[in-house]
This record gives C-alpha cells, sequence and structure tokens, in this order.
C-alpha cells in the first residue's frame, strides 16, 4: 500500500486535490498527518515538500502536481496527445495563476493576512479576471478538457474551494454562472463528495478587519477544535464554574435560535424563492465513462431538470454509431428498399460562434434527418465547415496584432498562413462543440473543411476546368473594395446602412467621425458659353474622376447642350455631355456626374458611350491622378477640401440633406469603394440558364414556392461573378502569368487572358505554355497570382468536394447528388443557386432535389438581429441560462463602441430584466421549429422558449405517473393492436393518437414544422395528459383488474408512440423517458433515435364519430368549469344535472358521464330525460345547444352574502364605467389621447359592462335561491 504524507489542515486544497484524484484511480493509500514544517525522513524524497508520496516499488514524489498525476487513472490525464496537453495546460493555470489569487483573495477577505482594504480589492479584482477567462471557456464545454472530469477539472476545482466557500458571494456569482454550474458539477461527483462532503457556497462575504488567527476556526466543527486547545492551554475547571457556562451557553443558544427565527420571519418570501430557483439544478451524478450508456435505473427526479436529461446520451449515440449512414446494414452501398435520404450541413466559418439562426437552422434539419432515420432509411447529415477567408484572416490579423504588434506583412505569406492553421487547429472545433451541445445527429466522422486536401483538390479542379473552358476569364471591372482589408468583397459582405439625412458615421482609420446623408450641388461651366449646367452627388471627392454629365435625351431643359462640353474646374480638362436613358429627370437637377471608375451604374454608361475610366482612389483609401494639392490625400479627407475648394471658385450651389444607403464591409465596418480591378470572372449566363429550366421543369422543387420570384429574377438577370479576393487565406488560384523569353513572344498584359494558363503545378502550366507559344519550356517563367478565390466558390462546390470529385469514390457514387438542401432564404442566390449551377457545370447532375428554405430570425420586436441592440443571442446562454449581467459582460468583448454597448444594454435590459432562464436544448429546438412558419421572418421571444420547458416538465411528469400506473410487473403486448376490451376512453385516446400520427407524417412530407410540433404537442398536453391520465386515476384505484391491464396497454402504447412522435425535435427529453420504458420485444431498437417512427399503416385507428362524441363531452365538463369558477366552488364538489334536448344526446352523455363527474369534479352527474326539469337553485351554463348544464348551488353558498358581495362589484363597475364615459367623451380626448391608451380605454370599457352584466345576472339567480 503507498504511502500518502499530508499536511493535516483541513482547508488544504492541495491535500484535497491528491484525495479527489486518488479516489478516481480507485487508490487508498495509507495516510499519514505531518505538521507542515516537518522534514521527512526518507532521503528518497529529493523535493521534501507536502503533499507526497512514496509508493510500493520505492519511488518517492513529492508537490501535488506530480502526486495527484500519478494517483489519477490514465484518462483522466487526457485520452490524446492534444487533450493531454490541454489538461496541463490547466494544471499549469490552476497551479501559477488561480491559486495564488484564491489564496491572497481569501486570506485579505478572512483577515488571516493582515492586508489594507486596497490591496484586498486588487486581490479579488485579479481573481475576477482569472474567473471571466474560465466563464468565457466553459460557456461552451461541460468540464475543462473534453466530456468528462480530467485532472485539469481536480486542480481548478480545489483551488477554487476557498474563493467559493469564503469569497464569492450570490452577487458576485452571478457575473460567473458556467464557472459556477461547472463548479457544482464537480464538487457534486461521488469522488468530489467523499473527499469533501457537503460545501456550503458563500452567502455573504465576511467583513475586513477581523483577523483569524488560523483558517481553521471557519471551518466545520469548530467547537472540537476550541475544546482540544482548552484541554491543552487551561487547567481543569471546577463544578460551579462548569454549571455556569453551561447557564451561559444555554442562554446563547436560545437567543441565537430566536434570532434566526426573526431573520426568517423578516425575509418571509425570499427564503421559498431561492427553494424554487433551486430545485430546477439537477445534475447526474453516476460516474458514467464517455460514451458508456447512462444509468437510468434509479429513481426519476422530482422534476425536469436539462442538465440531468442532457447528461451523457450526446456520447452514448455517437459512440454506438447510431448517426452513421451504415449503421444496421453491411455497408452504405448495400440495397435499402426504404430509399435513402442525404443532406449537407450549410458548412458554418471556422470562426464562428453559433446564434439563433444558426440554431434555427440546426433544429430543423435534425428533426428532418432524425425523422428520415426513423424510417428506415439510409440517412447521412454530412458535418462541416467554411474557411472563411476574409472572417477568418482578420480575426488572426486582430490576434497578432494586439499579441505582438505585428502585420502580416511582417510574417509574410508562408509563416502569416501557418498562424492561421495553428489558430484554426487551437480554436476551429469550437462550433463542432456547439453544434453537439444542440443534439446535432451527424457522421463526425465526414466531418470537412473547405480547406482539407481532398476538398482542396475539388476546387483547383474546378478552376482549371472552367478555366480551360472559358467559363472563368480575367478582367478589369469595378469591384466592392474593402480598404481596410485591402481585399474585393462578394455582395453577401456589403451590409446596407440606410441613413434618413445628414449623419456621421465612423470609418476606420479616420479620427473623426465623416458625414454623410448629404447632396451637395454644384456647377459645371459649358465650354463657350456663360451657362453652367448643376449636377448633385452625395460623394463630392469622385467629381476629380469625372468623364462625363449626363442628360435624359427627353429633358427638355438639356436638348440645347447635347453634343457640347463642359470644362473641369481643378482640371482643366472638356467633358462630353451626353444623352442616356438611365438619367432619372426628377433627381437633383436632372443632369448626372459621370465617374465611371467608381459608381456602378457610372459604369455601365462610360462602356456604353465609350468614356474615359479615370482611376483616383487606390487600394489603400487615398487619392491619385488628381491634382498634386490632393494628391495622397484620404478619400474622405478630400471630400472637405473638394467642398471647400467648389466654394471658393465659386461653383457650390447648395447642400442639403439627403436619404442614401451606405455600403459597409460587413467584416472590417469600412465603407466600401467601388474600384477598378483586374479580377477573375466566371462566366454564368448559360449556367444561369440551365438551373432556372431545371426549376421550371420540375427536376429541382423550391419550398416555399414564394421564393421562386427571387430565384428567377436573379438567375434571369444574372451578372458574371468576381471570384478573386486579395487575402493570403484561403484556396490561392491556380493560374499563373506567363512571361517568354523569346523576341518572337511580344509582353503580355495582366488583362491579356491568352497570358494567363492555369494548372495543377508549375511543370503542367509550363508545359501548358509551351504549346500555347510554340516555344520550349525553358523560355518560360510563371508568377502565380497572389489571390484567392471567393469562399463562395468552394462552398458552391461543397455537395461533391466532400465526397472527393473528380475522383471516384463509394460516397461519391451513392450520397451524390443529395436528397435535401435546407438554409435560409437569404442565401437563396450567393449559396444555393452557385451549387445547382456549378453542380450541373462540372458533374452533370443536381445536387439535391430539393430546397427548404426558412425564415430569418428577429428579435421579439421584429428588429433584425444586430450587436448594437443587444438581441444577438448565443443558444447556449438559452440552454444554460445567463444573467442579465453576464449578457453586459459579453458586449464588452464585442467591437462596439461605447456609445453602442451603452444603447445594447439598454435593449439587453429592456428585453431580458432578469437574464435569460435556463430553457435546455430541447426546449429550444421545439420552439425553433415551432416558429417556423412558411414565412420570411420569425420574431422570436426567448420568453416563448421556456414555455416549452415547462412542456417539458409536463412530459416528465405525466411519464412519471404513467411508469407508476404500468405497475413494476407490467410487460407491454407484443403489438400495439387494441385487443377489443378497450373503454369509450381508450378507444378516443388511440384515435387521437393516430390523428397526430397522421398529422406529423402529413407535417414531415410538406415541411410544415409548426404543424407538426402543434399536433404533438396537443396530443400529449391537451387529450393525454389533460383528459385520459385523468380519466385512468379512477380505473388505476378500482378492483377492476381486466380494465387496469387494458388502460396499462393503451397507456404504454400512447407513451411509446408519443415519445416517438415527438423525438425528432426532442431527443434528450425523449430518450431520457423512452430507456424507462419496458420494450415491447428484446430485439427492439437499443435507442429512440434508431427506432422507427409511427406510421398511418400501424396507427390506423382514427373514429371521427367517435372524437365529436368526447369533444361533445369536453364541452360539457368547460361548461361545469367555468360555473365553479364563477361561484368559487373550489373545494365543494355539487350534484350536476345534464338537461338534454332529445334521446340521442341522452344516450351519448350517458355514455360518458362517469367521466364527466371525474374531469368536472362533481359530486353526482345526473343525465336529464328531454322534458324533465332541473331542482331549483342551479346556476346554469349552456354546453351547447342540445345539452344544458345545472349546477345545484343550493345549501352549498350563502346566497345573501354571495349578493352582498356582488352589489359593491356592481356599484364599483358603475362608478368605472362612469369615469370611462366621461374620460371618453371629453372634446379633445380623439385628438390628444395616444391611440394605444384609447384602445385600451375602450377594452376596458367593454370589459366593464360584460362584468356588469354578469354580476346583474348572478344577483338575480342567487336571489331566486333565498
Amino acid at each position: 500500500m503507498p504511502t500518502l504524507y499530508l499536511s493535516p489542515h483541513p482547508d488544504n486544497f492541495q491535500n484535497l486535490r491528491v484525495l479527489i484524484a486518488a479516489r478516481y484511480g480507485r487508490q487508498e493509500p495509507k495516510v499519514v498527518g505531518l505538521p507542515p514544517d516537518t522534514e521527512l525522513g526518507n532521503p528518497s524524497f529529493s523535493l521534501p515538500k507536502l503533499p507526497a508520496l512514496e509508493t510500493q516499488t520505492g519511488t518517492c514524489l513529492s508537490g501535488p502536481a506530480a502526486v495527484s498525476y500519478l494517483l489519477c487513472p490514465d484518462a483522466m490525464r487526457g485520452q490524446s496527445p492534444e487533450a493531454g496537453a490541454l489538461v496541463q495546460q490547466w494544471i499549469s493555470y490552476a497551479d501559477l495563476e488561480i491559486a495564488p489569487a484564491a489564496c491572497t483573495a481569501a486570506f485579505s477577505m478572512l483577515g488571516i493576512c493582515e492586508q489594507s482594504k486596497q490591496v484586498t480589492d486588487r486581490a479579488v479584482a485579479e481573481l475576477q479576471s482569472l474567473l471571466a477567462v474560465l466563464d468565457s471557456h466553459l460557456k461552451m464545454w461541460t468540464y475543462l478538457v473534453g466530456e468528462a472530469v480530467t485532472l485539469a477539472d481536480v486542480t481548478v476545482a480545489c483551488s477554487l474551494l476557498l474563493p467559493y466557500k469564503y469569497v464569492l458571494d450570490p452577487a458576485l456569482r452571478t457575473s460567473y454562472t458556467n464557472v459556477t454550474r461547472w463548479f457544482l458539477t464537480c464538487i457534486n461527483q461521488p469522488e468530489f463528495q467523499a473527499v469533501l462532503g457537503p460545501v456550503k457556497l458563500c452567502e455573504q462575504a465576511p467583513d475586513m478587519g477581523t483577523p483569524k488567527s488560523n483558517l481553521r476556526e471557519l471551518t466545520a466543527d469548530p467547537e472540537t477544535q476550541l475544546s482540544e486547545q482548552r484541554e491543552v492551554m487551561e487547567p481543569p475547571k471546577s463544578a460551579s464554574q462548569l454549571k455556569k457556562e453551561a447557564k451561559k451557553k444555554e442562554k446563547l443558544e436560545k437567543f441565537q435560535q430566536k434570532k434566526e427565527k426573526g431573520q426568517q420571519q423578516q425575509q418571509g418570501e425570499k427564503k421559498p424563492k431561492a427553494e424554487k430557483k433551486d430545485l430546477g439544478v439537477i445534475t447526474y451524478d453516476i460516474p458514467t465513462r464517455p460514451g458508456e450508456k447512462k444509468v437510468v435505473s434509479g429513481p426519476m427526479p422530482d422534476s425536469y431538470s436539462p442538465q440531468f436529461v442532457e447528461a451523457a446520451w450526446y456520447q452514448w449515440w455517437e459512440s454506438q454509431g447510431f448517426f452513421k449512414p451504415q449503421y444496421g446494414r453491411c455497408s452504405v452501398s448495400e440495397p435499402n428498399p426504404k430509399g435513402m435520404f442525404m443532406m449537407c450541413i450549410p458548412p458554418p466559418n471556422v470562426t464562428g460562434s453559433l446564434h439563433l439562426g444558426h440554431a434555427l437552422t440546426n433544429a430543423i434539419q435534425d428533426s428532418l434527418t432524425r425523422w428520415h432515420r426513423m424510417n428506415g432509411e439510409t440517412t447521412l447529415w454530412n458535418p462541416g465547415c467554411d474557411h472563411a477567408g476574409i472572417a477568418t484572416q482578420v480575426v488572426v490579423e486582430k490576434k497578432l496584432w494586439k499579441e505582438q504588434g505585428k502585420t502580416r506583412h511582417d510574417l509574410g505569406r508562408e509563416q502569416f498562413v501557418e498562424a492561421i492553421w495553428k489558430w484554426k487547429n487551437e480554436k476551429g472545433d469550437r462550433i463542432y462543440h456547439q453544434l453537439k451541445k444542440l443534439g446535432s445527429s451527424m457522421d463526425w466522422d465526414r466531418a470537412c473543411f473547405t480547406m482539407d486536401p481532398k476538398l482542396s483538390n475539388t476546387v483547383q479542379e474546378a478552376f482549371i476546368r472552367l478555366h480551360e473552358e472559358g467559363v472563368i476569364y480575367r478582367s478589369t471591372r469595378l469591384v466592392n473594395w474593402s480598404c481596410a482589408l485591402n481585399s474585393a468583397i462578394s455582395d453577401i459582405e456589403v451590409d446596407k446602412k440606410e441613413l434618413t439625412g445628414r449623419t456621421l458615421l465612423p470609418v476606420p482609420s479616420y479620427k473623426n467621425k465623416i458625414e454623410f446623408g448629404v447632396l451637395v450641388f454644384f456647377a459645371y461651366k459649358i465650354e463657350g458659353s456663360g451657362e453652367e449646367v448643376v449636377v448633385a452627388t452625395t460623394r463630392v471627392e469622385t467629381m476629380l474622376g469625372d468623364t462625363a454629365v449626363a442628360v435624359h435625351p427627353q429633358d427638355p431643359r438639356y436638348k440645347h447642350l447635347h453634343g457640347r462640353s463642359i470644362l473641369h474646374p481643378f482640371t482643366a480638362k472638356r467633358l462630353p455631355i451626353v444623352c442616356d436613358d438611365f438619367v432619372d429627370m426628377e433627381f437633383g437637377t436632372g443632369a448626372v456626374k459621370i465617374t465611371p471608375a467608381h459608381d456602378p451604374n457610372d459604369y455601365e454608361v462610360g462602356l456604353r458611350h465609350g468614356l474615359d475610366f479615370i482611376t483616383i482612389i487606390d487600394e489603400t483609401g487615398c487619392l491619385i491622378n488628381v491634382p498634386p494639392i490632393l494628391w495622397g490625400m484620404k478619400r474622405f479627407d478630400a471630400r472637405r477640401v473638394v467642398l471647400q475648394l467648389l466654394k471658393d471658385a465659386g461653383l457650390l450651389r447648395e447642400v442639403k440633406d439627403h436619404p442614401m444607403v451606405v455600403p459597409i464591409c460587413s467584416r472590417s465596418k469600412d465603407v466600401v469603394e467601388p474600384l477598378l480591378k483586374p479580377q477573375w470572372y466566371v462566366r454564368c449566363d448559360t449556367m444561369a440558364r440551365g438551373a432556372a429550366e431545371a426549376v421550371r421543369r420540375g427536376d429541382l422543387r423550391i419550398v416555399p414556392d414564394f421564393h421562386l420570384k427571387t430565384w428567377f429574377n436573379w438567375l434571369d438577370n444574372i451578372r458574371d461573378w468576381c471570384i478573386s479576393r486579395q487575402l493570403w487565406w484561403g484556396h490561392r488560384i491556380p493560374a499563373y502569368f506567363v512571361t517568354v523569353h523569346d523576341p518572337s513572344v511580344p509582353p503580355g498584359e495582366d488583362t491579356d487572358g491568352r497570358y494567363w494558363i492555369s494548372g495543377r503545378s508549375e511543370q503542367e502550366v509550363k508545359e501548358k505554355a509551351a504549346k500555347v507559344f510554340k516555344v520550349s519550356p525553358n523560355k518560360i517563367s510563371l508568377r502565380q497570382d497572389e489571390d484567392v478565390l471567393d469562399t463562395w466558390f468552394s462552398s458552391g462546390l461543397f455537395p461533391f468536394s466532400i465526397f472527393g470529385w473528380p475522383n471516384p469514390s463509394e460516397d461519391l457514387q451513392i450520397f451524390y447528388p443529395g436528397t435535401l438542401l435546407e438554409t435560409g432564404h437569404d442565401i437563396l442566390f450567393f449559396w444555393v443557386a452557385r451549387m445547382v449551377m456549378l453542380g450541373l457545370k462540372l458533374t452533370g447532375k443536381l445536387p439535391f432535389r430539393e430546397v427548404y428554405l426558412h425564415a430569418v430570425v428577429r428579435d421579439a420586436h421584429g428588429r433584425k438581429m444586430s450587436k448594437s441592440l443587444g438581441n444577438v443571442i448565443d443558444p447556449l446562454d438559452v440552454i444554460t441560462g445567463i444573467t442579465l449581467e453576464g449578457l453586459h459582460a459579453q458586449l464588452l468583448d464585442s467591437n462596439l463602441d461605447p456609445a453602442e454597448i451603452e444603447r445594447a444594454k439598454q435593449g439587453q435590459k429592456s428585453d431580458y430584466p432578469n437574464g435569460i432562464p435556463e430553457c435546455g436544448t430541447d426546449a429550444l429546438r421545439f420552439a425553433l421549429c415551432a416558429y417556423t412558419s412558411q414565412g420570411r421572418d420569425i420574431n422570436l421571444d426567448v420568453n416563448r422558449i421556456l414555455g416549452y420547458r415547462h412542456f417539458c416538465n409536463k412530459l416528465w411528469n405525466a411519464t412519471k405517473f404513467a411508469i407508476r400506473g404500468l405497475g413494476d410487473g407490467f410487460q407491454p403486448q407484443p403489438s400495439p393492436e387494441p385487443s377489443g376490451s378497450e373503454s369509450l376512453i381508450d378507444l378516443w385516446i388511440l384515435s387521437r393518437l393516430s390523428n397526430a400520427v397522421e398529422l406529423c407524417d402529413a407535417g414531415f412530407r410538406a415541411y410544415d414544422f409548426p404543424g407538426i410540433t402543434t399536433a404533438v404537442y396537443n396530443f400529449w398536453l391537451y387529450e393525454l395528459c389533460d383528459v385520459y391520465l385523468e380519466c385512468l386515476k379512477p380505473v388505476f384505484a378500482s378492483p377492476d383488474e381486466a380494465a387496469i391491464q387494458t388502460a396499462r396497454n393503451v397507456l404504454y402504447t400512447c407513451l411509446d408512440a408519443g415519445l416517438r412522435l415527438l423525438s425528432p425535435f426532442m431527443p434528450f427529453v425523449t430518450e431520457e423517458l423512452f430507456q424507462r420504458l419496458l420494450r415491447r420485444s428484446h430485439s427492439d431498437p437499443p435507442s429512440i433515435c434508431v427506432t422507427s417512427y409511427p406510421t398511418t399503416g400501424q396507427y390506423c385507428w382514427r373514429d371521427e364519430g367517435l372524437d365529436h362524441t368526447v369533444d361533445f363531452m369536453l364541452s360539457i365538463i368547460r361548461a361545469v368549469r367555468s360555473l365553479r369558477a364563477d361561484y368559487n366552488l373550489t373545494k365543494t364538489k355539487a350534484d350536476c344535472y345534464l338537461q338534454c334536448l332529445d334521446s340521442k344526446t341522452v344516450e351519448a352523455v350517458t355514455r360518458c358521464s362517469e367521466y364527466i363527474r371525474t374531469l368536472s369534479s362533481s359530486k353526482q352527474m345526473l343525465v336529464l330525460e328531454p322534458g324533465r326539469v332541473p331542482p331549483s337553485g342551479c346556476a346554469v351554463a349552456i354546453a351547447s345547444d342540445k345539452c344544458t348544464v345545472h349546477l345545484l348551488l343550493k345549501g352549498l353558498i350563502d346566497a345573501e352574502k354571495e349578493i352582498s358581495k356582488l352589489a359593491g362589484k356592481k356599484a364599483e363597475l358603475h362608478k368605472q364605467i362612469l369615469r370611462l364615459h366621461e374620460r371618453m367623451g371629453s372634446p379633445d380626448y380623439a385628438a390628444k389621447v395616444p391611440a394605444k391608451v384609447q384602445e385600451a380605454d375602450a377594452a376596458k370599457l367593454k370589459q366593464s359592462k360584460t362584468e356588469l352584466q354578469k354580476s346583474e345576472e348572478a344577483i338575480e339567480h342567487f336571489r331566486k335561491m333565498i
């Protein structure tokens, strides 16, 4: 047995760390307590430091890091080299950073070390900064490394014991919800509990200035310690002294009890609130290795807890291979008569973090994937990640500048790309972890990254083939240019900022904000006359690049100027006046300045009229090709100078506010500049016709079909696609500029496509060039294009690049084309159309048969999600919950300026005054799918998600009740088929189950997700729980064993099928509950996610006549309940008389009378034949045109007392109605009172009148009882 030497101090967290590690390692060393300064007797201890360990083989180790490492099991050291390195990283962080700060903060706070308040505050602040790092990491991870407790968790948790016990009071803990959640999860593990026992968190940090001689005084069992000290230090006491001390102690205890009782009474409601809050935090504490099946043999917790339910299942699903297409089959190529379903994920950015838009996409796609898998199809949902050229480069460049003060140019291209790969390998799996947290049932072994060799080869091959065909070509055209990024950007990366008038906007690299939203009018003089033409512009600096003025040919104001010229005031150049139909005669003066090199519309005019293209702004945003006074000036600085020059020349006519749209780069927040650049383009016209025709022929289906207009409009009017990006991160363009060292071949121009040759290697390109120019390869030199391809180009190849096209493979043969593409409608043409075009062009096949486009997520007020509004929500914050302070803290990590942060905080405070409660993954997924009506936008109210957590709790309690009702000896029938002995209510619930199955099946086929969620929600909540389970209670309490057994079989069928119906949307809670039910057969599948989805062929017990009968019964029950509520009969049961119109109604009601009595809490249920009259003293309600409900109140209530109460209420209602009439009748009411207030007043008046009428009717009714 090894010997462990420890310092006996009970709060020595290094000892605790070692003991917990030993517990995990299932080791029980002999523990020897030594005073801190005791020398270790064994000279083999090279470092005589406690804790120390002497093994059975004689190995001697000292120090907590080494000892705990040796005692813990291998799995806790990291299950891979990368994981092992991360474990060591966190251990070092704990030992070198957290432990010193934690001790300093705790000892200062406790007064063990005499410190000033300033030193203590600094210590606490340092601890908080360290906790912030942990909190950010744990926001996405259950544990520090991987999905199970490692030595890193043991070390860090133990180093935080002192702060959590003595420093971090509830107010401080609210800022670190993720750390606290993780800390509580750790200390509640059995191994921690065995060493630590119950850990009481700090309720209130102790006052400073009360020094404690020993920290042990604050630990458990202080009386024992004091008595031990007294035995040593004090002489024995006399009997009288002991008697006095006993009385004193008794008085002190009574006083303390009285004080505690008073505090409890004062706090009153606060204590139950705390208990209620803690009730939902239930964790799964049974040791379960990652991949092992969760233990469900124990009792169910009292209530649903997402943390408990979601633990361990995902790792088990993965380990069992449920998400693989070959599950249950010999191989993916084995024929499957039930068909195949393949869908690829819209690859999220590797830099990204999930937002609710991602969560919506994921919830829809996973529900579809799970449904197809449960239908027995060969199912593949292929994960992947996009390299996100611009976004990733920006992130790493910022990191490089922040940490090293260097730019990418300081490193050079090769080292910078290596730095990005290093960053990607460290951080790139973050989004995969988030997707797993959402329950995504993807085949992770097939995860692809667009920069992987397999996918990069596809990109290279696609470019070369398209270039050789002439589909890709080089041309100089206008592009969206970001001066801050020094690159062209795609249209989707341009945000349109709408301005209503003069606005000052921040622009990168400018100290002061720049003015936008103004229209400047200035004059050009007509050559050879005293006339002038006035033009208007929102970008006056571009007048330096004007090469013409355009007017409409039909504009009578300028007909006499056709063919004339104007003079540029600063360059003296002659500029023609041209006629063009594009000019809007109503805008400005009807004369338009033309700057072909810096405006898309002007570019087209320049081409039509053969104008000069003068570039006056370079790639950095500085002026070129302008008068010397302006040369090199930044573009928006030049704006002010040009305005002043025009004013000095007497040419400025007017400056006024003007609504406009400013193009902003979404990545850099720079104002986008249209620039003429030689770039690579994809010729799209022919490919677009093919994509449009595929939809027109019906080969490709787009759902919802109202998106067809956008599809055809874009494809029928498509422009060629610029695919060049001036970046270093991405797929470098495999094209080379050729220089021929031979006098017979003239030197080439950059824009001459003949001199650009693409190839898979330089050798291949040289051989191609030699053939083109008819020279030997040794006369050829090459320069590869520095640019990379647009990220959307590689994304457009994604459906077949993931299978290794053009190289043949089993996956490519089986899974391409795919079945479905599901994504948001906002990238219909940026991504979907390009996938279709490239798929048809390169493979000759459509990449998928159907496209389902979901809505865009907005906030509860219908606003676009924006960080500056504070309404961008991380789905993990909805899953785990977050405080308002936590939401505020996230803003500090953003790129928002202080004013925007303050505005965002106000938005968060307004929408989430109490933060976001813990809702869980299942509730979030269900809510998102329930919202997905086939419209364009979703106004998502996070509070509604909480409602679905309550629904999960309803499922939990219903199943818990049902399992109790089924009993220990219950064994379900081999088949769900009814036995023939079912009661009316049994047959009805089976009919409703069949109806739910029909609706779910139809909903999945039509992508009607609200239809499915509504059907299954209604079945569980309003039919199974509210009606059927209530009707079963008297059955289970009866002695009729045959009825009980029949009811149990029906109940099991409903639970089994109901959970399977719900499983695609709520995979975690349905798995948890499904595993607690017995199987019909031992050969049934092991998990609900691979169990068959209920089909209409199997669940075909719909009985519409019975449905109508029970609906009629429920209308009677609602009428009785309404009467009971009206007369406040909360506990008293009354006799109920049902007056029926005809014998058919009597028969129907008689069949249901016992159910009506049970569900309406009536004493007796008496059905009256037509013509019979109920006794006097009844309250009356109409259930339908064929049945009236009479509830006997006589003898149950004091009629005179009720009349007196109602008379008072009636008088108050009269006054209220009078006041409202006076208010609404005032002369200026309609003009001065806001419309919303008027609506509220009208509704209040209507409600008051209704209540008055009911009060009068009730008074009259009570008078009849007297």
